[in-house]
């Protein structure tokens, strides 16, 4: 008779229990750094290349930072503490500066060389001896690039890299742009409530403070703007400051400064002035004495973001002035702290206003003949193209086209107008479509990435637990963080490491093709062949193509789609709005021809009739109902394919992300049918065979509301 002793029964249950609820707490807080134990062969060589961790000298609070992620990582990753050391042996992990390795006597190492390439922010990995012991090397200029390197040779062991590498940033200026209330609303947020606590700040600082900052380290984000774009003036006085200041404090050693949304009218709103005109010395004192006030408490406070004259946002063109006298009132105050102004070319005609005859050509009218007038410390801010964020949109004509200027990227990582969390969406492609693109402006034409200065991304992050709302959508960040540090990045190869660090290395090929699917899907079921801007109004939740009697026309879908019963599409070749001339003579010809122009941009840029001849031998119709069908189709294949990777997924992840994609799957299948029975009606032309009909009429879509859509801010 086999006997059990009752403390053995328990201690198996216990062990049960504990691995049971490992695997429920992958709650996805930990983003990409989660730090799980390695597989037995990485454990293997992880560890021989970190017995111990040395960083000569006393630490800095950044330096400080480094040896704690990789004491949290190694200690997770291996099962145990790395023994932090003073002195180097075989095996050690050894953080290095120049002046460090000097001391080391690896001053005649030619890592000198490749060091002084890096500038600030880069950093080197390196097998390599030094005092006659072989060791790990992380080097770079400063202490910032320490972190950078500490946080890539982490990444690197996670993956399976060769862990040797070098690398700087492209760009210096990578932001994350928080649309953020100071009441805790987010405007186009879809994962909870801000982050930032005014109400509790500054005297209480969420540990998430800092777990946001390794988070963005771990990218080589280095800004981020606190507050939202359509700012109140409150966000400027004293008490908000010391606020900022103090959030500034938590971000610091991790290489982040703090900018501020400034609402262009914040004096006169304060009763401070008269007036706002920024060409009037009172206001110009008065910012002057901000500028000061603020870097008295933050003495790297980075600069302002202003969204101005559009949308209803003050601006200097109330006054009569230019963009550029607005941006530069505003330089003139921030530059003697080294500050920056970012000043959005999002813009078009207010309400009561004459409308422009195409609003996708009023950036580029406004801001184009300003080429050159803007201050050295003034970097105008535009959107990757020229409506608004789309699921797909040709790049902004501005790109290539101010030479003179220092111009930004603005990426949305929240997704607006691709499903919001619930629907799968990997923006890496977008952001690799959008950066790669040839602008064919002189001298040799250059990559849409090769014109910027910096880059900024409209953060999805919230008080979510896991962060942005839907795993999948912690992606999206990440991806943003990747491709700001290097813009010729590929998505897939930045998809791969975020499945791995994410998921798990036995899980990469499938959740990798996943998500390169994904974002395509979602075109297809909203917004195929070029359409655009059909979503609902306000809320952007849900097909709305019918919406016509909004007070704005371009605030209506239809002044869009332009569906009558002779065809669809916007026509910007020289026949219609002549939006094609804004970009290079290359560019325009191409996509003056429907037959030239790429299928993704037809509707974009061409009006044509419904029995139009596509490539595919199908007419026009009929593509855009295969377009339809093959997004609902690949939307139920995600879903599909989550489902086969169930075994190899912790519990709560899986069952979070099955429910988001199965709404994925009524989403798509709610798009294809509204969007089918408007077109059917605005067309007159029946469903080819094999197409279903909708399930319902016209009049059953168009009675659906969302009054409480999340975003609204």
């Amino acid at each position: 008779m086999m006997r059990f002793s009752f403390s053995a029964a328990l201690a198996a249950l216990l062990l049960t229990l504990a691995a049971t609820a490992s695997a429920a707490d992958e709650d996805g807080y930990d983003l990409w750094l989660r730090y799980r134990p390695l597989e037995q062969a990485a454990q293997a060589r992880v560890q021989s290349q970190a017995r111990s961790v040395v960083l000569p000298g006393a630490p800095s609070p950044t330096s400080q930072a480094a040896l704690d992620e990789l004491h949290k990582a190694l200690t997770g990753m291996l099962g145990r503490a790395p023994a932090p050391s003073a002195r180097i042996s075989d095996g050690a992990l050894l953080l290095a500066t120049p002046a460090r390795l000097q001391e080391l006597g690896a001053a005649a190492s030619p890592l000198r060389a490749e060091l002084s390439a890096l500038g600030n922010d880069g950093y080197l990995l390196r097998q390599t001896r030094i005092q006659n012991h072989n060791v790990t090397l992380i080097a770079a200029n400063t202490d910032i690039g320490l972190l950078y390197g500490a946080y890539a040779w982490l990444r690197d062991a996670n993956t399976g890299a060769k862990l040797e590498a070098s690398s700087a940033p492209t760009l210096q200026l990578r932001l994350l742009n928080h649309w953020d209330n100071l009441d805790r609303t987010v405007e186009r947020g879809y994962a909870g409530q801000s982050i930032w606590d005014w109400w509790a700040l500054p005297d209480i600082k969420d540990q998430r403070y800092t777990d946001y900052a390794r988070a963005n380290a771990s990218l080589g984000i280095n800004g981020t703007v606190l507050n939202n774009v359509n700012s109140k003036p409150e966000v400027l006085t004293a008490p908000f400051i010391a606020k900022a200041a103090a959030v500034a404090d938590v971000l610091r050693p991790y290489g982040i400064k703090v900018y501020l949304s400034a609402r262009f009218s914040t004096p006169l709103e304060l009763k401070e002035t008269s007036t706002a005109d920024p060409l009037s010395p009172e206001v110009r004192a008065w910012w002057q004495r901000k500028a000061d006030e603020i870097y008295k408490s933050i003495p790297d406070f980075g600069g302002f973001l202003v969204k101005a004259n559009s949308e209803g946002q003050p601006g200097p063109q109330d006054y009569h002035r230019t963009h550029a006298d607005g941006a530069n009132m505003l330089a003139a105050a921030l530059a003697p702290h080294k500050g920056i102004v970012m000043w959005r070319a999002f813009v078009y005609a207010p309400k009561g206003t004459h409308l422009n005859d195409d609003r996708a050509k009023q950036a580029y009218d406004e801001f184009k003949p300003l080429d050159g007038q803007f201050a050295a410390n003034v970097l105008v801010q535009v959107k990757n193209g020229a409506i608004d964020f789309q699921p797909r949109e040709p790049f902004h004509p501005l790109f290539g086209a101010m030479q003179k200027t220092p111009l930004m990227m603005e990426f949305q990582i929240t997704k607006e107008y691709l499903g919001f969390s619930t629907d799968m969406a990997y923006l890496g492609t977008l952001f690799e479509e959008t950066l790669e693109t040839d602008t064919k402006t002189a001298p040799q034409g250059r990559t849409v990435a090769q014109t910027l200065s910096g880059i900024a991304g409209v953060a999805n992050i919230g008080s979510d637990r896991n962060w942005a709302g839907s795993h999948f959508d912690q992606a999206n960040w990440y991806a943003y963080g990747r491709m700001a540090w290097n813009p010729q990045a590929k998505a897939r190869d930045v998809a791969v490491e975020w499945a791995a660090l994410t998921f798990g290395p036995r899980t990469v090929t499938p959740v990798v093709d996943m998500m390169m699917m994904s974002r395509e899907t979602v075109v297809n079921y909203m917004t195929p062949l070029g359409l655009h801007h059909i979503m609902g109004t306000g809320h952007h939740h849900g097909p709305a193509p019918w919406v016509d009697n909004l007070e704005r026309p371009d605030w209506n879908p239809v002044y869009y789609h332009r569906a009558s019963r002779d065809g669809i599409g916007f026509d910007r070749t020289a026949k219609g709005s002549n939006a094609l001339e804004q970009y290079a003579p290359e560019i325009a010809r191409q996509f003056s021809d429907p037959k030239t122009t790429p299928p993704q941009f037809l509707l974009w840029f061409h009006h044509l009739p419904w029995n139009y001849a596509m490539p595919s031998g199908r007419t026009l119709w009929a593509e855009l109902l295969a377009h339809y069908d093959q997004g609902l189709a690949d939307a139920k294949s995600l879903r599909a394919r989550w489902v086969a990777l169930k075994p190899l997924i912790d519990p709560r992840r899986y069952s979070e992300e099955e429910q988001r994609l199965n709404r994925q799957v009524a989403n798509a299948t709610l798009w294809r049918d509204a969007c089918v029975a408007y077109f059917q009606s605005v067309s007159g032309l029946p469903l080819p065979a094999g197409v279903q009909p909708p399930a319902h009429p016209l009049d059953y879509y168009k009675s659906l509301s969302y009054p409480y859509a999340p975003g609204r801010g």
